[in-house]
């Protein structure tokens, strides 16, 4: 039985988690697609927990060195070349046949660069086909860029039904291909479950506060939500629900909630924050608020509305339909640099999906406590507002095409190394 060697990098927690349901799916799709015999498949690389429970042999765990941003990446750059470096020797000395590079764009499209200029010099030894799956954002800053990822990918897969048209036009000779959105997969068990929305007991409503996944959007994104919440609270019955996607997080959640207690003097250590001293803390900080790891789903079904950073958790928010105002902050360099190339009206995918402003969005210097909370106020009181929203969402979703996204793309991936081979 022949051995198929594939090398996986994802480096972010929502890629680790896409990168693990495309693994699962590879090894479903193999002996429909491989022959005359099914192949032993070894994956490798580099990603986070999902990845591993998945079967991935990890060197290293991207999910922890998450950032966003210029400036960001700039002081990780010493740690990032470093990891860069191993994973590329670990690549030229396995030689994988199937690179598959899940999101994180910046280092991804670096590193299938980085693989295909070693796989030259062996002067057809190696030969491995790369994979990008989800499209970076060229077509939002740089599009340019669509030119070069050509050289560099054989496949890449992309989520929205726009971008294969768009990649057309600027880059023919790139093989591009539509496979849906891996959210309806994920989320198919509650989608057309029927309304009305559980009620928030105790209160009339529940806000969800959603600050992002990486440490820098919590310490930039927390202090404006929770601003906004004291806000809300004191305006309207509403309860307030801090959604976490990991317990790692957990400690840079105290971190930048504890100045907001009332009491901080019996407050533990914030290094090693377990979930109930956080729950505590967020007692502390106001009553109705509250805090959870995970379980997304289940918040955003009881949800009226919420207060989300401009990521992919404001997708998951259109799914669920919830109301949400939208905010993005980020390093003052990073800013001033984003918003000379950025050529897009609005950061918030179901915003760019529409055309139009859906999600009222504030970003920077404009995503304080005071504005988010006037919008999120404008939601609450005003249920016809709400309502036009919801159905402006179901437009959004439904135009993201059919479930099977990772099965799509595994199959594509799947002919892509076969018609190599041949």
């Amino acid at each position: 039985m022949a051995e198929t060697n594939i090398m996986v990098i994802a480096g972010e927690p929502s890629g680790d988690a896409l990168a693990a349901e495309l693994v699962q799916a590879l090894r479903a799709e193999a002996e429909f697609h491989c022959h005359p015999a099914k192949p032993d498949l070894h994956f490798f690389g580099a990603g986070g927990p999902n990845l591993a429970a998945a079967g991935v042999e990890l060197s290293v765990d991207m999910t922890q060195h998450a950032v966003i941003g210029l400036w960001e990446a700039i002081k990780s750059y010493g740690q990032f070349r470093r990891i860069f470096d191993k994973l590329l020797k670990l690549a030229v000395a396995k030689q994988p046949d199937l690179l598959i590079c899940v999101d994180f764009s910046g280092f991804n499209r670096r590193f299938a660069h980085a693989v295909r200029k070693h796989a030259a010099r062996t002067k057809g030894q190696w030969n491995p086909r790369i994979v990008q799956y989800v499209s970076p954002q060229v077509w939002a800053s740089r599009p340019g860029r669509a030119t070069k990822m050509a050289d560099d990918y054989d496949l890449l897969l992309t989520i929205f039904p726009f971008e294969k048209d768009w990649y057309a036009k600027r880059a023919p000779k790139l093989r591009v291909e539509f496979v849906g959105h891996p959210m309806l997969d994920r989320f198919a068990e509650w989608r057309g479950q029927p309304e009305p929305r559980p009620r928030p007991v105790p209160h009339e409503h529940l806000t969800l506060l959603l600050p992002g996944s990486r440490p820098g959007e919590l310490a930039r994104h927390l202090p404006p939500m929770l601003d906004a919440a004291r806000r809300i609270g004191a305006e309207v019955d509403s309860g307030f629900l801090v959604v976490l996607p990991s317990e790692a997080l957990l400690p840079v959640f105290a971190q930048h909630c504890r100045p907001f207690a009332i009491d901080k003097a019996n407050l533990a250590d914030t290094a090693s924050t377990t979930l109930a001293q956080a729950r505590n803390l967020a007692r502390q900080v106001f009553r109705g608020l509250d805090v959870q790891v995970g379980n997304l789903p289940e918040a955003l079904r009881a949800a009226t509305i919420a207060i989300a950073s401009t990521g992919t958790v404001t997708m998951e928010c259109a799914f669920f339909k919830v109301p949400t105002v939208a905010l993005y902050k980020t390093s003052w360099l990073t800013y001033q640099i984003g918003k000379r190339i950025v050529t897009v009206k609005h950061l918030a995918m179901p915003n760019l999906l529409a055309g139009k402003v859906v999600f009222p969005e504030f970003v920077q210097d404009a995503a304080t406590g005071k504005n988010l909370a006037a919008a999120a106020l404008d939601l609450l009181r005003n249920p016809a507002r709400r309502a036009e929203m919801q159905s402006q969402m179901g437009s959004i979703i439904g135009a993201l095409g059919a479930t099977g996204a990772n099965v799509r793309a595994a199959k594509a991936v799947w002919s892509l190394l076969c018609s190599a081979r041949r």
